[in-house]
Formats: structure tokens, C-alpha cells, sequence
């Protein structure tokens, strides 16, 4: 570990793909590291984590893990990784893991969460990032990591100090592909091109791969007309993300070959699916803006057909 950079107790709430991917490059890069876990509790206890990646696996035999946060206590760093969905346990969670100077950094999918951790935790510890990776949790403590892996992170409430320096050189000492973006709201719409399309069309057509999404006659110019839109909430908003990005987010979807987007999995496991933060807040912000966006709308409408059904 960098001399440069001070150790920092972690704990990672929600251990599923990200959370569990992320969390065991920084314990086998030497970083402190508690993981929070519920099902997946006794096997990883007795286990560990065994990574397949294209950034190299590795197996970690023993990890620090605890059922309640409370039996962790504070960390200098909580590190959030649970769906959306789960928002509703912030409180309970995560305030045992807080001290005065906890930084709390949310890899959530969508919009809303670091505004929800402002509001219990305060606006000043609270940073989001956006993970650029393919991953899969395949079974308790498998995890598989097929492309990509940059992590960007951002702060909420940006204060002119060293701290978002501090924290991404502190990843990047425990093994991530981290990058500081000076916007975290436009890097959240700039997440949000993949994740509205690929994430709803998937559960739309009644849970399919991104391989056999493209293969559908039209889906990829309907994919781009998604994308166009969000493009164009982001503009209205004074964020440019420029065509290119759409490009090379099509492009670099074909290589992933069959890879299944977390929400589809969701879906097709019987799981609440994250509509508000990567759908229904989106849309909402869209209409409060006044931009015109009739396909996110067409799909948030098939999505709450395919989940009604």
C-alpha cells in the first residue's frame, strides 16, 4: 500500500456482484474490509470469495463479515453497493457505522440515492460512483467479472478540499480503476445512456441478454432513441454527452456477448426490480424540465406490465 495514501476501515453494505467484487479487491489489496452480509453469511464466513476476471481472479479464503452493522461499528469508509430497492434501511444500517468523519460512498444504480444520504447523513460525507463493469454474482461467494471495471467517483456536495483526491487515490491504492469526475450529476446521466435502455429493454422483452436484445429486428435504432433522450434531458441540464459516447456504448455492448444486465436478472429471479432510480426518477426530472421523452416513457410503461404480470 502508498505510503502516500492512509489506510481507511471499510465496510461494504450489500454484497452482492459490485459490492462483493469491489469489496475483495480492496481486502486482497491489503485493505481493511468488513463485508455486511445476510444469505450469503455462512458460506462466506466458512469461505470467502473465489473472483473469476478478466483483470486477473484471485480467491480470498478468509474475509472479515458480519450479519449487523452494529456488530462492525464505525469505518472511516461505508461503501454501498445494495439495489435501490433497499433504500428504506439507510437509517438503521448504516448509522451504526458512522463516525464524525465517516465518508459514505454510494455504487448505486440510478438517481435519488446520494440525495437520500444527504438528508439522513448530511450532504458533506456523501460521494457517488458509477461502475462501468460487467459482473455477476453467479452463487454465494462466486463472483464473475467478465469487462470493464472503472469506478468514477464524484462528490454531492463538492467543497474544494483534497477529499475526492484522497478517496480515489485510496481505491486505486486498494486495486480499483478509479477516476475524480468534477460533475457527479452528469456522470449519473452519463451512467444512466447504458443502464435506462439496456437494464428496461432486457425486461421488456420478457428477460433477455443483451446479445439477443440486439439481435431483435430494430432494437438497436429503438436503443438509440432511448439513449437520444437521455441525451437530451442531460443538455437540459447543461451536461454534454456527446454522440461518440452513444457509439462506443453500442459498440462495446456487442462485445459483451450474452451478458445479462442486473435488472434482468432481477426480473427474472422474482426480485424487486430498481424501476424508481434508474426509470421513474429519471422520467420525473424529464418532465419537470419540460423534455420530451416518449420512448423512456413507452418503456417505463412495458416495464410495469412485465412486473405486474
Amino acid at each position: 500500500m502508498s505510503k502516500s495514501v492512509k489506510s481507511k476501515r471499510i465496510a461494504i453494505v450489500g454484497t452482492g456482484a459490485i459490492g462483493g467484487y469491489y469489496g475483495a479487491r480492496l481486502a486482497e489489496a491489503g485493505q481493511e474490509v468488513t463485508f455486511l452480509l445476510r444469505s450469503d453469511y455462512e458460506y462466506v464466513s466458512q469461505h470467502g470469495f473465489n473472483v473469476e476476471s478478466v483483470a486477473g481472479g484471485f480467491q480470498l479464503p478468509e474475509v472479515a463479515c458480519a450479519r449487523d452493522s452494529a456488530d462492525i461499528g464505525p469505518v472511516d469508509l461505508v461503501v454501498i453497493a445494495w439495489k435501490a430497492t433497499s433504500n428504506r434501511h439507510y437509517e438503521k444500517v448504516i448509522r451504526p457505522l458512522l463516525h464524525e468523519d465517516t465518508q459514505i460512498l454510494t455504487l448505486q444504480n440510478g438517481l435519488g440515492n446520494c440525495e437520500a444520504l444527504a438528508e439522513l447523513f448530511g450532504a458533506r460525507r456523501v460521494f457517488g460512483g458509477l461502475c462501468f463493469v460487467c459482473v455477476n454474482r453467479i452463487s454465494a461467494g462466486q463472483i464473475r467479472h467478465t469487462a470493464s471495471g472503472q469506478v468514477r467517483v464524484g462528490e454531492y456536495q463538492p467543497d474544494g478540499s483534497d477529499r475526492l483526491a484522497d478517496l480515489v487515490a485510496s481505491l486505486r491504492d486498494g486495486g480499483i480503476d478509479c477516476r475524480g469526475v468534477d460533475n457527479l450529476e452528469c456522470a449519473q446521466w452519463t451512467k444512466l445512456i447504458w443502464n435506462i435502455p439496456f437494464n428496461g429493454l432486457a425486461i421488456s422483452e420478457g428477460g433477455v441478454d443483451t446479445q439477443a436484445l440486439l439481435a431483435i429486428p430494430d432494437m438497436e435504432g429503438r436503443v438509440r432513441r432511448i439513449m437520444a433522450e437521455v441525451q437530451a434531458v442531460a443538455a437540459s441540464l447543461g451536461h454534454v454527452i456527446e454522440d461518440s459516447f452513444i457509439e462506443q456504448q453500442v459498440t462495446v455492448t456487442r462485445t459483451m456477448n450474452a451478458y445479462q444486465p442486473s435488472s434482468m436478472i432481477d426480473y427474472v429471479e422474482g426480485r424487486e426490480v430498481e424501476v424508481d432510480a434508474i426509470w421513474r426518477e429519471p422520467l420525473r426530472r424529464a418532465r419537470k424540465l419540460g423534455v420530451s421523452v416518449p420512448e423512456i416513457t413507452r418503456l417505463l410503461g412495458e416495464i410495469d406490465s412485465r412486473l405486474k404480470n
